[in-house]
Order: structure tokens, then C-alpha cells, then sequence
């Protein structure tokens, strides 16, 4: 019964294939928290709010901290759960989690309110440690670990980036400390005086604190502007490739893997799955839209990530969910549309062109014959006025 109950709070806690409503209320109760707990450490710094409402800001704390360190010991304890393989020894699993990234951020959300009670810290740097809870939401917010894993992938060319500003600044601040320091002595007294007027400058803040009054010096603070805008440019190309390649990879792995449980392509290698995955197209449709109409042209077939269909099909419509496809009849007969086909829900659908379905049927005979008799088979159901159709189990359009 142990490890039945840990395995309820794993899935309760951690991201499965199957999003239940019991982990969704988990979640969203977590993510309050945190929300609210953040907002309350932030409108404690208005000083005649805290005064009007300090106690209210305690007791919020209070229970962040106690809703916290439950969600961290529950983590802690369902860990093992996590082990695929069921060869971890139970602690070993627990210390990894206690090791990562995830574990660190869930214990600095409460370990500062927990050290506060005992050792005392000064107000503000305890306000700032309870800030570090905004990192927590990274576990719900799939834009931030997206753009965690941009970063950690795109880390070499980022630090040859900061490299070159780096040099760029000594240099600069040099130039400019040699040219005004006569004229202005105590302004850029020294290279590291000159630092401050060469980051903003590259920067293109331009505080106005500290400027050049000598031609070269205008001259030279020019350049360097100009220049301050091309170095900037570098990395923002980077992010915005890393970006892009990230949400590419992402659709693609997903794609793969949808592809790779869909039974018709039970059979293909990797490389052949990687190759359907390459031709598909994702796109979300909402509910009770029809995605596509008996007589209409047939230009693609469709492939069911999440979400339900439904085949009007007589007499008793039926219904495909995830992993299972249709559209396919019209494209092998060439035919107009047999049926109509509508969304029960939003739906997340993978289409396939019909040239590239042809060219892939050509270059794949066994998977051709296999569709083309899996189409023999419920094409009576998608035809109207057919004695057999309502035999079939799974029609197709």
C-alpha cells in the first residue's frame, strides 16, 4: 500500500503522459501559492501597506512555507518513483533529486523562512532569498525552461560574445581615459573611472553622468555607440537561432514519438519514422470544427496527437482519439471525401500532404500494401447506402 500511495503522489506531482484532473488542481494550487506568496513579498516593502496589513503578510508566509516544504518532502519521498528501471536504490533516487536543479529550487523556496526562525537575517536580504520562489514556476512554465535550455545549448558562442564586450570595454575605457583626462581629470581619473562611461555607452543607455567634452573624445564616444549597437546585435542572433532551433527540435521529438505509436508505423525503423516525422505538419484545431466534409477534395490525411474526432458515419458515428488517424481512403482511391469528420475537443493533428503520402507510399511497398488494406477494410462504413457498414469498427473519411 506504500508504494501504491507513493506512486499516487509521484503522478500527482510530476508531468505524465496522461494529465489527470486531480494533478491539474495540484498544480494549480502550487502555482497560487507561489504567485501569492511573491505578490505579499513584494507589498510588504510599501511601508503603510505592511503597517495596515503586516500581520496578513505573516500569516500568507505561513502557509506558503508550510504548503512548500510539504510539496518538498512529498517530491523527496515519491522519488523513487521517478527510477523507470526500478534498479535505484530508493535513498540513491531521492539524493539525485535532492542533487538537481528541481531540488535545489524547491528547498531554497523554504529553507530561508525556516533559517530566518533560528538565525535571524537582516529584513531586505531575507526578502530577496524569498524571491528565489519565482524560479519554481520554471516547473510550470514551459517558456522558461525553453529558454533555460537556449541558454545552456547556445553557452560557447554567448561567452565568445561576452568575451569580445569584454575586451572592447577595457579597450575603449583606456582610449577614452587618454583622451579626456586632461580635460576632465576627476571624471576619468583612472581606466576603471572610464569603465562606467564605456558600459553605458555600449550599452547605448547614455546616463549623461559622464560624457566626453573634447573633439576626439565626442568623436571617439560616436564609434563607440555605433559600435555598442552591432554588439548587442551578436547575441540577440544567437537567442533568436537557439530559439528557433529549440522549438524546431521540441516539435520534432514530439512528432517522432507520436508517429513512432501510431500502429501503421509500427513496423518502420527509426530512421524511416524520423523521415515521416520530417513531412508532417502540426496544426490545433478547435472543437466541433470539421476538419474535413464528405464530397470534398481529399488533399491530405491526418494524424490524432490529442484531442477526439468523430467519423459521421451510419448508423452509429465513431469516434478516434489519440495515435489514430484518418483521411486516408480519399488519397488512396482518389476519390472525394467519404465522410464527414468533425472535433469532439481541441485538437492537436499532424497532416500529411497528399504528394508526400503518395511519395511515401511509393517508396515504402510494404507500408503501402498494409494501407491500402486497412482502407479495403473500412472504406463499406464511410459509403453510403453499403449493406456491411455497420460492421466496421474504426471507418475512416
Amino acid at each position: 500500500m506504500a508504494t501504491t500511495w507513493r506512486a499516487r503522489v509521484h503522478a500527482l506531482l510530476h508531468e505524465t503522459e496522461t494529465r489527470s484532473p486531480a494533478r491539474s488542481a495540484v498544480t494549480a494550487v502550487l502555482v497560487v501559492v507561489i504567485v501569492i506568496s511573491l505578490s505579499a513579498v513584494i507589498l510588504e516593502t510599501l511601508d503603510w501597506l505592511a503597517a495596515a496589513i503586516g500581520p496578513l503578510f505573516a500569516v500568507v508566509e505561513a502557509v506558503a512555507v508550510t504548503v512548500l516544504s510539504a510539496e518538498y518532502l512529498l517530491r523527496l519521498w515519491a522519488a523513487p518513483e521517478g527510477d523507470a528501471t526500478g534498479v535505484d536504490h530508493p535513498w540513491r533516487a531521492r539524493r539525485r533529486y535532492a542533487t538537481s536543479f528541481a531540488g535545489i529550487v524547491d528547498l531554497v523556496a523554504v529553507v530561508p523562512a525556516l533559517v530566518h526562525v533560528v538565525a535571524p537575517v537582516p529584513a531586505d536580504w531575507f526578502r530577496v532569498l524569498r524571491l528565489l520562489r519565482v524560479l519554481k514556476i520554471a516547473r510550470y512554465t514551459p517558456a522558461l525552461a525553453l529558454f533555460a535550455a537556449v541558454i545552456r545549448n547556445e553557452g560557447r558562442p554567448l561567452l565568445a560574445t561576452l568575451l569580445v564586450v569584454a575586451v572592447l570595454l577595457v579597450l575603449e575605457s583606456a582610449v577614452m581615459f587618454t583622451l579626456e583626462r586632461d580635460a576632465q581629470p576627476t571624471v576619468f581619473a583612472s581606466i576603471p573611472h572610464s569603465m562606467w562611461w564605456a558600459i553605458v555607452t555600449i550599452a547605448t543607455v547614455g546616463y549623461g553622468d559622464i560624457y566626453p567634452v573634447t573633439p576626439a573624445g565626442k568623436i571617439f564616444g560616436g564609434v563607440v555607440m555605433v559600435l555598442g549597437i552591432a554588439v548587442f546585435a551578436v547575441p540577440a542572433g544567437i537567442l533568436a537561432t537557439g530559439f528557433a532551433s529549440e522549438i524546431r527540435k521540441r516539435d520534432f521529438v514530439v512528432t517522432w514519438q507520436t508517429v513512432a505509436r501510431v500502429p501503421l508505423f509500427a513496423g518502420l525503423d527509426a530512421s524511416r519514422i524520423a523521415e515521416i516525422a520530417r513531412l508532417l505538419k502540426r496544426q490545433i484545431v478547435p472543437a466541433h470544427y470539421a476538419v474535413v466534409r464528405r464530397g470534398e477534395p481529399a488533399d491530405a490525411m491526418f494524424f490524432i496527437m490529442s484531442g477526439e474526432v468523430q467519423v459521421d458515419v451510419t448508423p452509429t458515428p465513431v469516434r478516434l482519439g489519440k495515435g489514430q488517424y484518418f483521411g486516408e481512403i480519399a488519397l488512396l482511391r482518389d476519390t472525394m471525401r467519404t465522410a464527414t469528420v468533425t472535433t469532439v475537443n481541441e485538437c492537436q493533428l499532424l497532416s500529411l500532404d497528399v504528394g508526400d503520402f503518395r511519395r511515401l507510399l511509393d517508396a515504402n511497398p510494404t507500408l503501402k500494401a498494409m494501407v491500402t488494406r486497412v482502407a479495403d477494410e473500412r472504406l463499406p462504413a464511410a459509403m453510403p447506402g453499403d449493406a456491411s457498414r455497420s460492421a466496421p469498427s474504426t471507418p475512416r473519411a
